[in-house]
C-alpha cells in the first residue's frame, strides 16, 4: 500500500506538536508544512527534514491528508480549498467560526467521501474511555476548564476557546436535543468573554452546568456525572478518576484504573488511520457543526446578558 503523504497548515503553538506526532509515526510520511510565516515553517521543516511549501497549492500537490492548526477564521477557507483538491483533514476546534461554514465543510467531505475529523481532543483522553465505561443515565453533569491567560486565540471568547471541548463532550454523553440555555460571561482581558458559565437543561431532563476561564491563576480540567446508582468524578489533565457508589447504607469510593496516553498523540494516530481505510472518525464534521451550534448560541446568550462585560 501506498504510504500516506501527511502534512501540517499552521505550524504555530498548536500545529509545531501535530508536527511532532507527524514525524514519529511510523503509519504515515511525514512530507510538508505551510504557514504564512515563512521563517516559522523553514525552522520546522528544517527540524523534521521536510518540505515547506511557498503556497497553500504546493502544500496540496504534496500531501494525502493534512492538518489544518491555523486561527478559525481561516479554517473554512483552507479547509475547503483542500477538500476540493481530495484531501483528508483534521481540523483543529472550533471547526470553523460559523455554522454555516461548518455545515459546508461536514457536507464537501461527506460528498467527496473523504475524512473530516475535528480536533476535539478530549475525546481522546483515557479519561473520557473510562467515563464512558461506567455511565448508564446522566442526570446532572458539572464541567470545571480554567487556565491562565493564554495571550492567543484572543480572537474568540473563552466559549470557543475552551468550553467549546466540554459542550461536544457532554453532546455525546447525554444524546438528547437542548431544551433551556441559561448563561452569563465577562471580558476581563480581551475584547471578548474571558470567563463564562453556561446552565443547559435538556429534552430527557438532564442538566450540565460548564464554567470555563482562561483568567484563572491555576489549570483545572475537571468534569463529574451524576447517575441514578453513582457518580463519578474525573480529572482530565492528571488522567486520574473516582467513581462513588451505594452500598448497604453508605457509599463506596473506587478509584479508576486509567491508563496514562497523550491525547493528542492519539487523536492524530486515529486520524491517520481514518484516512488510510476510509473510517469514520471518532469526531466527525456534523458532531464539531452541533457543538459549534450550540457554543455560538451560548455565546449569544451572553452578549445579551446585562453582565457581558
Amino acid at each position: 500500500m501506498k504510504a500516506l503523504r501527511v502534512g501540517v497548515v499552521g505550524v504555530g503553538h498548536i500545529g509545531k506538536n501535530h508536527a511532532r506526532i507527524y514525524a514519529e509515526s511510523t503509519g504515515a510520511e511525514f512530507t510538508a508544512v505551510y504557514d504564512t510565516d515563512a521563517a516559522n515553517a523553514a525552522k520546522i521543516a528544517a527540524q523534521y527534514a521536510v518540505r515547506a511549501a511557498a503556497s497553500l497549492e504546493e502544500f496540496s500537490d504534496l500531501i494525502d491528508a493534512a492538518s489544518i492548526a491555523t486561527p478559525t477564521d481561516s479554517h473554512f477557507q483552507i479547509g475547503r480549498a483542500l477538500l476540493e483538491q481530495g484531501k483528508h483533514l483534521l481540523v483543529e476546534k472550533p471547526i470553523a467560526d460559523k455554522t454555516a461554514q461548518a455545515s459546508e465543510l461536514a457536507a464537501l467531505a461527506a460528498t467527496r467521501r473523504l475524512v473530516l475529523q475535528v480536533g476535539h481532543v478530549e475525546r481522546f483522553n483515557p479519561v473520557l474511555g473510562a467515563l464512558e465505561a461506567r455511565l448508564s443515565h446522566p442526570r446532572f453533569i458539572e464541567a470545571h476548564r480554567l487556565s491562565p491567560f493564554p495571550n492567543r486565540s484572543t480572537n474568540i471568547g473563552v466559549v470557543l476557546d475552551l468550553m467549546i471541548h466540554d459542550l461536544e463532550i457532554i453532546l455525546h454523553l447525554v444524546r438528547s436535543p437542548v431544551q433551556t440555555i441559561d448563561a452569563v460571561g465577562v471580558a476581563v482581558l480581551s475584547r471578548r468573554e474571558d470567563i463564562a458559565n453556561a446552565r443547559l437543561r435538556f429534552e430527557n431532563g438532564c442538566i450540565a452546568n460548564i464554567t470555563s476561564s482562561r483568567i484563572s491563576p491555576e489549570r483545572m480540567r475537571k468534569i463529574r456525572v451524576f447517575q441514578e446508582d453513582a457518580y463519578l468524578s474525573l480529572d482530565y489533565q492528571n488522567q486520574t478518576g473516582e467513581i462513588y457508589r451505594r452500598s448497604g447504607g453508605g457509599i463506596e469510593r473506587e478509584e479508576v484504573e486509567i491508563e496514562h496516553e497523550e491525547p493528542l498523540k492519539r487523536e492524530i494516530l486515529a486520524f491517520i488511520e481514518c484516512a488510510r481505510g476510509g473510517l469514520e472518525p471518532k469526531v466527525s464534521g456534523f458532531e464539531a457543526t452541533a457543538a459549534l451550534e450550540l457554543a455560538l448560541e451560548i455565546t449569544k446568550k451572553i452578549g445579551d446578558a446585562p453582565f457581558s462585560g
